[in-house]
């Protein structure tokens, strides 16, 4: 891409925004304000796919000589059934109650939006997630923290207090908002180089040892 690159990150999450500094990249910050509600037999990769483009989109059109948009949205999901963020303590329990000890998928979506061509690159990201079998006590602890009320299923995977996940093996960044890898991957097809060091540092970072990276820089197929 020719010339100074002016890339905006269409979300106000602090994740996110850790996560992308990892490429070596620049980029602003901005709300992207959409309807996310879940139409009639909508699947959960159609919805945060759907959702990570509306965002890019919607972000674009308030913004000036931007040429790279970054959509993402992440969906926790069980048994096919899609939990957003808890409106309250008591729905934060309920899914920290109905995730526990069980292996649930984390759908994570990204849109790279070129707003000059209308040029649009995604990628799905769909990471396994096994929940230890925290006890009630902890769980209520976690909730009266806060912590749940913000994020998607109840709970944030790199919370070391309570530390919900355990034996997993896939993209960490992912569960926390914009798997790294696949953004990377969909940047470079929109012909924005990132950072060769950004897997290492997005491990360090993470204090997490990824296995996935490797092949996932290399277009396969996992999360």
């Amino acid at each position: 891409m020719e010339g100074p690159l002016y890339l905006l990150l269409a979300s106000q999450s602090p994740r996110r925004r850790e996560l992308l500094s990892f490429t070596g990249l620049g980029f602003d910050l901005a709300s992207a304000n959409v309807d996310e509600s879940i139409l009639p037999d909508e699947s959960p990769a159609k919805y945060v796919l759907r959702l990570a483009e509306a965002k890019a989109r919607a972000s674009a059109r308030d913004a000036v000589d931007v040429q790279v948009v970054i959509g993402s949205d992440t969906a926790v999901v069980d048994a096919d059934e899609i939990l957003g963020k808890p409106r309250d303590a008591r729905e934060a329990e309920s899914m920290l109650r109905q995730l526990r000890g069980r292996t649930h998928q984390v759908y994570t979506a990204i849109a790279i939006y070129s707003p000059e061509d209308g040029a649009l690159e995604t990628e799905l990201c769909i990471s396994d997630v096994p929940m230890r079998e925290y006890d009630d006590a902890e769980m209520d602890t976690y909730i009266q923290s806060g912590d749940p009320m913000d994020k998607a299923g109840g709970y944030a995977i790199q919370n070391a207090g309570f530390h919900p996940v355990e034996n997993f093996s896939g993209c960490f960044a992912s569960v926390m908002g914009l798997p790294i890898c696949h953004t990377a991957r969909a940047l470079e097809k929109a012909g924005v180089a990132v950072s060769a060091d950004m897997p290492q540092l997005c491990q360090s970072s993470l204090n997490y040892e990824c296995t996935i990276s490797p092949a996932v820089l290399r277009g396969e197929d996992l999360g």
